[in-house]
């Protein structure tokens, strides 16, 4: 049973919002200088008054922005255990499984017999099979595709295959089998953290990728927050590719991929309106995956400053009840050389009126997250990370 009053927990993901290197950012091929947070704060588009409020700039390392003199979140710093720096590690350990392997990533490209079986499977031809850029890749290959009727196969320094194709000569339903054909191929050994459906419209060379992208991950390799609450008959939402990254595993209900983050923020808005006890998992994608790998510093800036905006009215409709945790799942930092992930501390910041506002210093793990939320509906998580909950609430 619940061991508290704390009906409703609102876990916001702002995707790859990292504060900082992590101690071992070098093994990761990341400077230790690397600050998504910095970064977007150092760019005069970000004042974040909200976030300010909460905490951010008082937790434990963050080298940058002014801390408030008062904050009313308790915050945090958080390390990852896992050895990765991708979204489905970072959620994964989050919600309560720690990933001592990496997952496979082909910086050449995909073995031969890999792509033989995938062609066999799709009944198609592959082209590219190489690390690239998703909006270079289709200017690349896209007038070929659609000359062949070839799949456009890529990947990049995160553990994925992505397949591209255009809209109109592969509808995307057809699109989105050839991902499930192969993830039933990408096992064991081979086993990427996620399969991306990638469709585009468009002509040659103005194609551009739609929000019909689809994530098909690998299920999860141990028990989850998901699923320790949706079993004791708890409600589990997911927003955004929340439930893609789940492979729908623990989820009671998913209201689906956002097509911008400002549409998952209404989704996220239009929950506090709804009578419902548990989580709302919600991911906010678009720092990460339009501007973060594009190196786009005030792209960046002005997505988490709409986010910040969006906190305005948010914050004073949560109930009494509610709890508020924001926290990201790796790094992407814009002003990092490269377009890789970088690895990173992440921030948490946890906001409500039973928790009390103070300085929880950092953990050695992501999945204190997971344990404490099971913690606060009483529900059993085996899992590395520990409740904080006995600090934060008043």
């Amino acid at each position: 049973m619940q061991s508290n009053k704390i009906k409703r927990v609102f876990l916001i993901v702002l995707d790859s919002f990292g504060c900082g290197a992590a101690p071992d950012a070098a093994e990761f091929g990341d400077a230790e200088t690397c600050s998504t947070l910095r970064s977007v704060t150092e760019s005069g588009l970000f004042p974040a008054s909200n976030l300010t409020h909460l905490g951010i700039y008082n937790i434990d390392g963050v080298q940058t922005g002014t801390p408030d003199a008062a904050p009313i979140g308790a915050h945090a710093r958080l390390r990852e255990l896992s050895r990765g720096k991708d979204t489905t590690t970072g959620h994964w350990e989050m919600a309560g499984i720690v990933s001592s392997a990496p997952m496979p990533t082909y910086p050449n490209g995909f073995p031969p017999e890999i792509i033989e079986q995938l062609e066999a499977a799709f009944g198609r031809k592959i082209l590219c099979n190489k690390p690239y850029s998703g909006t270079e890749v289709i200017h690349d290959y896209g007038q070929e595709h659609e000359e062949t009727g070839a799949l456009i196969v890529y990947t990049s320094a995160d553990s994925v295959l992505q397949i591209a194709a255009h809209e109109d000569h592969v509808p995307v339903e057809a699109l989105y089998e050839y991902c499930r054909k192969a993830r039933i191929i990408m096992q064991g050994e081979h086993g990427v953290g996620r399969i991306i459906a990638r469709p585009f419209i468009g002509s040659y060379p103005n194609y551009t990728r739609t929000s019909r992208r689809h994530d098909f991950s690998l299920d999860p390799t141990g028990d989850t927050v998901l699923d320790a609450l949706s079993r004791t008959g708890y409600d589990v939402i997911g927003i955004g590719k929340t439930s893609d990254i789940f492979g729908g595993r623990g989820l009671t209900r998913s209201l689906g991929v956002n097509e911008t983050n400002a549409d998952g923020m209404r989704k996220t808005t239009a929950l506090l309106a709804e009578d419902f006890t548990g989580l709302a998992f919600i991911n906010l994608v678009d720092g990460d995956m339009i501007y973060g790998h594009r190196r786009d510093i005030p792209g960046y800036a002005r997505a988490m400053q709409e986010f910040d905006d969006w906190l305005t009215d948010f914050l004073p409709a949560m109930h009494a009840d509610d709890v508020l945790m924001i926290t990201a799942d790796h790094g992407c930092d814009p002003g990092a050389a490269g377009s890789d992930h970088t690895r990173e501390y992440v921030p948490l910041l946890i906001y409500g009126k039973q928790i009390a506002p103070i300085n929880l210093g950092t953990y050695p793990t992501f999945a204190m997250i997971g344990a404490t939320v099971a913690d606060m509906f009483g529900a059993q998580l085996t899992t590395k990370g520990e409740s904080f909950l006995p600090r934060v609430l008043k």
